[in-house]
């Protein structure tokens, strides 16, 4: 059974992202939301230790949000985000639904895929991190991810701080010299008012395909809603950090050797 076509892949392609609907279940979304409260209020049986959290900025400034170490950083759900949740069963199984096999496929044949960033993003009622438009690259490994899988757990728009995204963009890498795809300050002035800017507007539980160099950001949260999602990049497994000089990752989601 096939789940995208390839009329679909050609549409991401061209725009760089591609709409999946809802393919998780509306009992498997509400049951990433209860597990991520129960994380960041530090309930969750997981070893926090190991776990990677960020908490949100008070002022929505991108510059003054916490630090991103590893551990619990106290008892809120005012975190901003939270990585390493392939180590969690309730998003595992989540993340290797057999439709994101499938698009990892397409992407990396038959070799193994491994989990570069699973994380949780976060715009807390009321709160939120404004986050500047950018492509998602790291001058670190030695390869480039070639997909993002984004899901909405909770219904996102323009007042809760929806993602946007500039489609068409993911072609080249616009600043190569930033080693996180961020852009210039002349350059995103180019990109203020670029005329396929776009909310990117969700129901809780839908899914997107995305390519990693497609410029994104979003804004601060002005509801009385918390809107979170879950992002999911996955690399060859084979992907190596320059950095450290080892595998990026060893959580291999697809193929020999994937987590259970």
């Amino acid at each position: 059974m096939s789940y995208i076509t390839a009329r679909q892949w050609q549409t991401f392609d061209s725009q760089g992202y591609l709409r999946l609907g809802k393919p998780g279940s509306d009992a498997m979304v509400c049951a990433m939301r209860r597990r991520i409260d129960e994380i960041m209020l530090g309930e969750a049986d997981l070893d926090y230790d190991r776990m990677l959290m960020q908490l949100d900025s008070s002022d929505g400034s991108y510059d003054a949000a916490g630090a991103q170490t590893r551990g619990h950083k106290g008892r809120t759900l005012n975190y901003r985000k939270i990585q390493l949740l392939e180590r969690d069963p309730i998003f595992l199984e989540y993340m290797q639904l057999p439709v994101f096999a499938e698009a990892a496929s397409h992407f990396y044949g038959d070799k193994p895929v491994a989990a570069f960033r699973a994380m949780f993003m976060n715009k807390p009622a009321g709160r939120g991190t404004f986050l500047p438009l950018h492509q998602d690259r790291w001058r670190a490994l030695d390869r480039d991810p070639r997909l993002t899988i984004y899901t909405a757990l909770d219904a996102a728009n323009e007042e809760n701080g929806c993602m946007e995204i500039i489609p068409g963009t993911q072609h080249r890498l616009l600043n190569p010299d930033h080693p996180s795809g961020f852009l210039t300050a002349e350059m995103a002035r180019d990109y203020d008012h670029h005329p396929r800017r776009a909310p990117l507007v969700l129901e809780a539980g839908e899914a997107v395909l995305m390519h990693p160099w497609m410029l994104h950001g979003s804004g601060v949260n002005r509801s009385d809603r918390p809107r979170r999602a879950f992002s999911v990049c996955l690399m060859d497994a084979e992907t190596m950090s320059l950095r450290y000089k080892r595998l990026a990752s060893r959580s291999i989601i697809f193929g020999e050797g994937a987590m259970e």
